[in-house]
């Protein structure tokens, strides 16, 4: 809105998608809110009364302001033994969530107008979180029938005296893809070779069910020159805690920290404490839930290949997001969801708030039971039939 006291950068309407959908999911008193990836479990019990012993024994105040150092070794721990990756203690940031994590690593690398190069459909936020830091958001479109890979040619193409970094996310939210080892490797070859910085999103690395995920940062080389984020939201349903952290070459993360300290100053207390539990704990804590949302995902996916006029990629290969295929029903993304919502009572993200490329699509998270989405698909089904 247009107001003398708005900065005028924001006078546009730049709300997303997943903001308004809130407000969609209320509008029918029997909606099935498939449209936000908020997880519908809780955290695990141990990881709830671990973090609030500890409150209770005094880990109530400020942290160090790199993060809770006992956190930071945790991390380190946990990247040696499920990668063989080496990280330093001084490459181990802690944030108040991979959103924060973002603005501070936009904020710390880009200068004005400096173009980052986003995978797309990409997580909403990506262009502003870019804009917010004064750089220029390109969009770098993948498309279903190359699989959602990177055209490494295509993203060559792209790439000019202004490419500052590329921004990747696998698996991916919102297609559900993962990024393959013969598609990460030309990345790396492309980020070498034009001297660029690679921000890897790993938000969803427990949800690749095809095959173990592998951080780009692992790869050779790679480590100098990849900014890694990491969230506890998803992997460990932890959303409400707001904790996750970077990682990143040492030098890199002294300019983060000297934003932060304007900013946010530390993260929680409480949430650092119930993240080191879940990294400590991870073997007992995560399968169950790792299994729940892979059930949910294939019997998602199969049941879509039942109902004619839409389709998805068969069978899933990570996240807990089916990106389904509306193009057949000739309606356009924002149309098909906003028919879902009218006629099924079912709410669903249209797929172009996740990019250009992602117009023909509408986005699902599979965060509710089999039982209610079996009775989603039943009303999608008869609503495509009316």
């Amino acid at each position: 809105m247009k107001h003398k006291f708005i900065a005028k950068r924001y006078w546009k309407d730049q709300s997303t998608a997943m903001g308004q959908s809130d407000v969609l999911a209320k509008s029918f008193d029997d909606v099935i809110d498939l449209s936000l990836g908020d997880p519908d479990l809780i955290t695990d019990s141990l990881i709830i009364d671990k973090a609030f012993e500890d409150a209770k024994a005094g880990h109530t105040k400020y942290t160090d302001f790199q993060g809770d150092p006992e956190l930071r070794q945790e991390i380190i721990k946990f990247y040696k033994e499920e990668y063989g990756m080496e990280v330093a203690d001084e490459e181990v940031y802690i944030t108040t969530s991979a959103c924060h994590g973002m603005y501070l690593v936009m904020e710390a690398i880009l200068d004005d107008d400096d173009e980052v190069l986003v995978q797309a459909p990409y997580f909403t936020p990506y262009p502003q979180q870019v804009e917010l830091a004064r750089g220029i958001p390109v969009e770098m479109p993948t498309y279903e029938e190359e699989d959602f890979q990177i055209n490494t040619d295509r993203m060559e193409s792209m790439i000019n005296e202004r490419t500052k970094a590329l921004l990747i996310n696998t698996p991916s939210n919102p297609t559900g893809n993962c990024l393959t080892m013969e598609s990460m490797k030309k990345i790396a070859e492309i980020a070498v070779k034009h001297d660029l910085i690679v921000i890897a999103d790993d938000i969803y690395t427990a949800f690749s069910y095809q095959n173990p995920f592998v951080p780009i940062a692992s790869l050779p080389g790679m480590k100098e020159r990849t900014i890694t984020l990491n969230s506890f939201s998803k992997n460990f349903t932890m959303t409400g805690w707001r904790i996750g952290n970077i990682i990143a070459p040492d030098y890199i993360i002294r300019i983060i920290q000297q934003i932060n300290e304007n900013v946010v100053f530390t993260a929680p207390s409480i949430s650092q404490r119930a993240a080191i539990y879940a990294l400590r704990y991870r073997d007992k804590v995560q399968p169950p839930m790792v299994e729940e949302y892979r059930k949910r995902m294939f019997y998602a996916a199969d049941r879509i290949a039942k109902i004619p006029k839409i389709s998805v990629i068969n069978p899933p290969k990570g996240s807990f997001y089916l990106f389904i295929n509306i193009k057949e029903t000739g309606l356009s993304s924002t149309e098909a969801a906003e028919m879902f919502l009218m006629k099924a009572h079912v709410n669903t993200l249209p797929g172009n708030a996740f990019g250009e490329c992602g117009e023909g699509y509408v986005r699902i998270a599979c965060t509710v039971g089999i039982e209610e989405l079996e009775e989603a698909f039943d009303r999608i089904e008869k609503a495509l039939q009316e």
